[in-house]
């Protein structure tokens, strides 16, 4: 039985896909939705406020701005979580190598997604399309994190690793950093045995690199998370062009340089890939003569 989480801002979507979901569980199932039409609460508030809530031993939080594809996937759902007691935190779409620069939950640099979803765009006109990366042709694959469109876990699991509400206070980062919580202690996995359609993308803003330096502190002694088994080459490579994308991007919200300096100069960073670090410093000295 499943207990399906939403934070709302859209009454018409809301209803949307709640026949939706309805039409296609196929198993015993709440919708716990809350209001937030008007973005008054960060969604880890409200989805930790719902996750306590949920009477059933599966929860699945959800955007409501989806429609998912694939008949009996409440089956599916409770199956995965069944037949491994080990997986705590399951998606439709994740990375397998989380870096220690800041990133997007996808990375840059070396393409390490799982990744079963049909992307719709609201913001730019385009087409829908499939976005599937499956390697090994499996069923589940093993990630460090998952896209927030789709997180189903427990609720043993969840109740002991609730939404950080106090560091989050926006809709950002909360898919990642529930992905590191858990997965120190679980399995974090993709399934491919679920599609869905996301009818909007994602877009990154000054709120969402905020929240981003500040996961990449809380957890800056933990990461990266090498689920792909990268070599050391292939982890700075990704850890290079990582950086270089994120002192554009405190150029593009005009945010201080001094924050790149920040992230480089930590312990970790110097001690992990200390030639990177020197290559690096250089690369920022030059940048800014």
């Amino acid at each position: 039985m499943i207990s399906v989480i939403i934070s709302s801002a859209d009454a018409a979507r809301l209803q949307k896909v709640t026949e939706n979901i309805t039409a296609t569980i196929d198993v015993p199932f709440e919708i716990i939705a809350i209001d937030n039409s008007k973005g008054q609460r960060g969604i880890c508030a409200v989805y930790n406020e719902g996750g306590r809530a949920a009477k059933f031993d599966i929860l699945c939080f959800m955007h409501e701005d989806v429609i998912i594809e694939t008949s009996g996937w409440g089956r599916s759902l409770s199956d995965i979580f069944k037949n491994d007691s080990k997986i705590g935190l399951v998606g439709v779409a994740g990375a397998a190598y989380k870096s220690l620069t800041p990133s997007p939950w996808s990375g840059y640099g070396i393409d390490t997604r799982q990744i079963n979803l049909i992307q719709s765009y609201k913001y730019k006109n385009s087409d829908p399309e499939l976005l599937y990366r499956n390697p090994d042709n499996s069923q589940l694959a093993d990630v460090a994190c998952i896209d927030g469109v789709f997180m189903c876990t427990t609720k043993n699991v969840f109740l002991a690793h609730q939404f950080d509400e106090d560091t989050f206070k926006n809709f950002h980062l909360y898919d990642v950093d529930l992905s590191i919580n858990i997965g120190r202690q679980y399995k974090v996995v993709v399934t491919f045995d679920i599609l869905l359609d996301h009818l909007s993308e994602g877009r990154y803003d000054k709120t969402w690199l905020q929240d981003n330096l500040k996961l990449h502190e809380k957890w800056n002694n933990y990461l990266p998370i090498n689920i792909a088994g990268l070599d050391l080459k292939q982890q700075q490579f990704v850890e290079k062009i990582t950086f270089k994308a994120l002192t554009r991007q405190l150029k593009e919200f005009d945010m201080p340089a001094s924050l790149a300096y920040k992230v480089l100069w930590q312990k970790r960073f110097r001690k992990l890939y200390f030639a990177l670090f020197l290559k690096l410093n250089y690369y920022l000295l030059k940048s800014r003569a």
